[in-house]
């Protein structure tokens, strides 16, 4: 088994490696740099070098030989150790040791294990496919020259004021026109009709005002607007008529039921007629004049909003 390949393999994902009882290789990571003497560019690369005093067993080495070669734990231990006892040995004997792609051990003259790295050797996965290159610092370029070109170019041409002044001639009245016609007709008039604000009223909210029976006169709210009210005749001296405070119109009677319900729930005493439309009419009161008729549905509509008045002549 290889064990100086399995060493490289680990070196490429982890920065320390260590081979137990003989040291570690660590791996010191440099950014891209420059020379600028030469001009050389160079990518970010992770060297190697070696540490005598990290000899204790991490578990990496050993675990990874044992996972290759699919034997237990103790027995890649063993190869381990006699791997190191022949590395001692040899170098002992003042042999050179070389690590392919890594670098050389020898003994100095301490008697001191020395490591000498390969150069050119990288270890950073990011910088793979990359290799260094020469490019010369560009001579004899002034900038100076690239400025003064610039400003000796010719000035851009402007559009004379008497061009501007026909553009404007022309686009000012267009414009105008465009404005103008819309206020002037009834393009952006709305012709949605005007209903009670009532969530009982709003979806079925009388369609058609005329449809009132001709008994029934309706005394219009100053803040609410009715198509072609009936002239309402001069009282007499004596004020006999009622005064019907109506709070919403249903086409459906079991909505004005639920009406009926929610009004007697607030303490009024409501009745229902129905408008020769079909439509039945909920009443929540009635008043013998005007002006309390008036203070009535002012109240009213504050729970009830587009209550309205109805006159009616006593039965």
């Amino acid at each position: 088994m290889d064990i100086k390949a399995i060493i490289r393999e680990l070196l490429f994902a982890h920065d320390c490696v260590i081979l137990p009882g003989f040291g570690g290789f660590i791996g010191n990571f440099l950014p891209a740099r420059i020379d600028n003497s030469t001009g050389t560019f160079f990518p970010p690369v992770k060297q190697i070098s070696f540490n005598r005093i990290l000899n204790h067993n991490d578990g990496l080495l050993i675990s990874k030989i044992s996972q290759l070669s699919g034997i237990n734990y103790g027995d890649a231990r063993n190869i381990v150790d006699d791997f190191v006892k022949v590395l001692t040995g040899r170098l002992a004997r003042g042999e050179k040791i070389v690590f392919d792609h890594l670098g050389t051990f020898k003994n100095n003259s301490e008697n001191n294990v020395q490591f000498e790295p390969e150069p050119n050797i990288n270890y950073f996965r990011g910088s793979y496919g990359l290799e260094s290159f020469q490019c010369p610092p560009l001579k004899e370029y002034d900038v100076r020259k690239r400025v003064l070109r610039h400003i000796d170019r010719d000035p851009l041409k402007h559009s004379s004021a008497r061009r501007n002044l026909w553009r404007a001639a022309v686009v000012i009245p267009i414009l105008a026109l465009l404005i103008a016609v819309p206020l002037k007709t009834d393009l952006f008039k709305t012709r949605v009709e005007v209903t009670s604000l009532n969530p009982l009223v709003t979806a079925e909210f009388e369609n058609n005002k005329k449809a009132v029976d001709e008994a029934v006169v309706i005394i219009p709210d100053s803040n609410r607007i009715t198509l072609n009210p009936e002239p309402v005749q001069a009282p007499p001296t004596v004020d006999v008529n009622q005064y019907c405070i109506i709070t919403g119109s249903f086409k459906s009677e079991q909505n004005a039921l639920s009406h009926v319900n929610s009004l007697k729930a607030d303490g009024f005493n409501p009745e229902i007629s129905q408008a020769s439309n079909g439509f039945f009419r909920v009443t929540a009161m009635t008043c013998s004049d005007m002006e309390t008729a008036l203070a009535t549905r002012d109240s009213i509509s504050k729970k009830f909003p587009g209550s309205w008045i109805s006159k009616r002549k006593p039965i």
